[in-house]
């Protein structure tokens, strides 16, 4: 009987995380689309193309709504899958999913007109007739990107302090979303007699190598948070910088 019940487990957490695969590849897929819409518009706006420009920035922000019900589903399954044990009565997963889903979006803050990836690319289009400019309001805006606009948690690996722009090997644990280069967290956890803590400062969750992955976003999501921070450094710096090399 217990043997049927772990096989059974087992067929159901290996069903959920080919459905979470597939979710977090469509996601990435989702992403790279609005990357190239970005680049057309920019196209379009130096053509002065103002209504096709329009047309896509709502179609940009439509697939960041898709690409978050993508996400909460992503979670709904992950926690499922982590958390599921059969009983004696048959599981109702329809409405498991729904309350599951809805959990998500409840703790969710997320706005798709409030997006990093919205106004990436407002920004994009902006520049086009008015750079070195601010865009209208921005002085009022709180134009940080924060942890809950982005699932970038940590922007240096808490091992080797290199900045995660600069890993080649990247991983994030799916327990606490937190990144290290994978060499480096790999050798922490063999030096470690057992269940090895985070070692982001705080973080209690354990670390395991088999939860320590580069999942298909967390690339795009390094290159979304390294755009972002160029487009919110200040320019005038280096050209200051330059003069006083020059000097």
């Amino acid at each position: 009987m217990a043997s049927r019940r772990d096989s059974s487990v087992n067929r159901f957490q290996n069903a959920a995380s080919t459905i979470y695969s597939d979710s977090q590849s469509l996601i990435g897929e989702i992403r790279k689309f609005m990357g190239v819409m970005k680049e057309i518009a920019v196209d379009l706006e130096k053509e002065n193309q103002h209504q096709m420009v329009k047309e896509l920035e709502n179609g940009v922000t439509e697939l960041i709504g898709a690409s978050d019900d993508c996400t909460y589903l992503s979670s709904a399954i992950d926690s499922i899958k982590n958390n599921y044990q059969p009983g004696e009565e048959l599981m109702d997963f329809e409405k498991l999913f729904k309350d599951e889903i809805a959990k998500v979006k409840a703790s969710s803050v997320s706005d798709p007109q409030n997006h990093p990836l919205v106004r990436q690319f407002k920004e994009a289009i902006w520049k086009v007739h008015h750079g070195g400019q601010p865009m209208p309001g921005e002085e009022q805006e709180d134009i940080i990107m924060t942890s809950t606009e982005s699932n970038i948690l940590n922007v240096t690996c808490p091992l080797t302090g290199k900045p995660i722009f600069d890993i080649e090997d990247p991983v994030r644990s799916i327990d606490c979303k937190h990144i290290y280069e994978k060499k480096a967290v790999m050798d922490y956890i063999k030096t470690k007699k057992a269940d090895p803590t985070c070692a982001i400062a705080g973080c209690p969750k354990k670390l395991q190598a088999a939860k320590l992955i580069c999942d298909p976003l967390l690339r795009i999501e390094i290159e979304e948070a390294r755009t972002m921070s160029k487009q919110t450094s200040n320019p005038t710096m280096i050209e200051d910088c330059t003069a006083l090399d020059e000097d």
